[in-house]
């Protein structure tokens, strides 16, 4: 018997699609749950492009509105109220079976959704709202506003149905410290297209990007800022260019002109190729410019999928000590001190000395990538997931 094609509206409170990491995870989820025979809706704001495969529907323009870097803004309430509208209108013609809702924003909107529709919300947790605002510098620690924050993500967490995180370690923050029952969080991590991802001439891809055959490169692609590791990392090139003077940097994303500005003031100029916004479809050619990548990234808890990108292209990673990194990178990952910039630039250099580690840590993280990782395992979780909160018993 035939089981049951679902109709799911996403909630997608952000500038979709905008070549970072939330807005990949949005589109392969939805694209592979597609393929599998479900019909897809993302409900999304007027900013952004739309990607094949994935239907998409738009809240009115906003033309004053053009902001699609990651982090809060104060005009999140009414582009939200409009998201809101626009997800309900969907939703009468639509009809969908659940609602999947991403980012705190997204959850809110779909609670309210749950309550006029009476179908389930499925919440899409990629990390603390409280605490990507405090890392965005929104507002201090301990000062009301956060407080206020933290009020409400409890609120939100409370009100789904079923919640799905981007990493083992989000799940336990949302059990210890926000005290959601365990069997109402359930991990799943981010994965890889790996016939999208993979390896692809490193001469062609420098020649392309205007960088030397003979330099050692360090890739680095994601978003450009400080809870990024950005200025860790800016602070490890510095030591790294004593060590081996061929190292040139690629930093790949945006926003890029305050690194821009302070890797000339730090005499760095030199040595990095910066590229701002790569589009999706061109990150892999990018990736494999590079002998091997990098993420300093401070979150502890939140995904980190730039990680799964490397691995499919074959690049030996270095990344920081934390449970998120071991989880994605496993054996395959070199691990420098959490937060230490030389650390990171101690084990850059290591690496660059040792051609075989190179080469058979590349080749176990692409294999790694295939097995662990891929974006239609994930989507079969998901779908999983979804009839179980539906108590659908593979029904025609």
């Amino acid at each position: 018997m035939a089981e049951t094609a679902l109709r799911v509206l996403m909630i997608a409170p952000t500038p979709y699609f905008s070549d970072r990491g939330c807005h990949v995870r949005i589109y392969e989820e939805a694209r592979n749950l597609t393929k599998r025979g479900h019909e897809v809706r993302i409900a999304t704001y007027h900013l952004g492009r739309d990607m094949p495969g994935v239907t998409v529907v738009r809240t009115p323009v906003v033309p004053w509105y053009k902001k699609l870097e990651a982090g809060p803004s104060w005009h999140k309430p009414y582009l939200d109220i409009l998201l809101l509208a626009q997800a309900y209108r969907t939703a009468l013609s639509f009809r969908p079976h659940l609602i999947h809702a991403h980012l705190h924003e997204g959850a809110m909107i779909g609670y309210l959704l749950k309550k006029l529709l009476r179908i389930p919300l499925l919440f899409d947790y990629q990390g603390s709202l409280s605490g990507e605002s405090l890392n965005h510098g929104f507002f201090k620690e301990s000062s009301p506003l956060q407080r206020s924050f933290q009020r409400l993500e409890h609120f939100i967490n409370d009100r789904a149905d079923a919640i799905v995180t981007s990493s083992g370690e989000g799940r336990q923050e949302l059990i210890r410290e926000w005290g959601i029952a365990p069997q109402i969080v359930s991990s799943l991590i981010d994965g890889v297209d790996t016939d999208v991802f993979m390896p692809f001439s490193r001469a062609q891809s420098r020649r392309e990007l205007g960088i030397a055959e003979g330099a050692r490169v360090i890739v680095y692609l994601g978003l450009l800022n400080r809870y990024q590791g950005l200025d860790l990392l800016l602070e490890a090139l510095q030591l790294v260019r004593h060590k081996v003077p061929q190292a040139h940097c690629l930093l790949m994303g945006y926003p890029d002109q305050e690194y821009r500005q302070k890797a000339s003031s730090m005499g760095l100029t030199d040595m990095i190729t910066f590229t701002g916004r790569v589009p999706y479809d061109r990150a892999p050619a990018y990736l494999c410019a590079g002998d091997l990548a990098v993420s300093p990234k401070l979150a502890r808890t939140e995904a980190n999928g730039k990680l799964f990108n490397y691995m499919a292209c074959a690049l030996p990673t270095v990344a920081f000590e934390s449970e998120v990194n071991r989880e994605i990178l496993g054996e395959t990952g070199i691990y420098a001190d959490y937060g230490n910039s030389t650390s990171l630039a101690e084990h850059v250099v290591l690496t660059f000395q040792d051609e075989d580690v190179m080469r058979r840590l590349g080749r176990e993280s692409r294999v790694r990538a295939i097995q662990l990782h891929s974006w239609h395992e994930r989507a079969a979780q998901l779908e999983s997931t979804y009839r179980r909160l539906l108590n659908v018993q593979y029904k025609i």
